[in-house]
């Protein structure tokens, strides 16, 4: 019988034992699923986590009554000192300004104008200031490209927004 249906599908004898096999056992779980398992006595679990609450806070809240518990620990005192954020650094941020095109000049300018640049930030500024004192000039623009820090894609980043004088 197994000879005529494998012929009939295109599958081998052994392939359709795997497939009764696989359904066989589908069928028996599910049966064991709907007869067997009782679904009606559903146990939740409660936990209590005031244990590890008080090792958190150093305390006993049973011990000690609420408004002694709060009075002792203040809660901001715990976010302020996970959160210790240096909120002068945040004031301190400007935002770069793209510069006009054309507006800065290579041999004049400042580091504060020269940060202004795509993809230029203190240090290579003052290189770029460094290197202007030690050519006297600048004569080409390309001579960015001896600055350290300063490569190809850099300088096609920031061609249009200089000029030499």
């Amino acid at each position: 019988m197994l000879g005529k249906i494998s012929k009939k599908i295109g599958i081998t004898k052994t392939e359709i034992k795997i497939l009764l096999f696989i359904l066989s056992v589908f069928v028996l779980g599910f049966a064991y699923k709907t007869f067997f398992i009782r679904t009606d006595e559903v146990q939740f679990k409660v936990y209590d986590y005031t244990e590890e609450d008080e090792k958190f806070y150093g305390v006993k809240t049973n011990s000690i009554s609420n408004d002694s518990v709060n009075s002792k620990l203040d809660l901001n005192d715990f976010k302020n000192e996970v959160l210790d954020f240096d909120s002068k650094n945040f004031k301190e941020y400007t935002k770069k300004v793209t510069p006009k095109e054309k507006s800065i000049n290579l041999n004049t300018a400042s580091v504060s104008e020269l940060i202004n640049l795509p993809g230029i930030g203190e240090k290579t500024a003052q290189r770029i200031i460094d290197y202007r004192k030690q050519i006297k000039k600048f004569t080409n623009v390309n001579q960015l490209l001896n600055v350290s820090g300063i490569g190809d894609s850099k300088l096609n980043k920031i061609k249009k927004f200089v000029y030499l004088n």
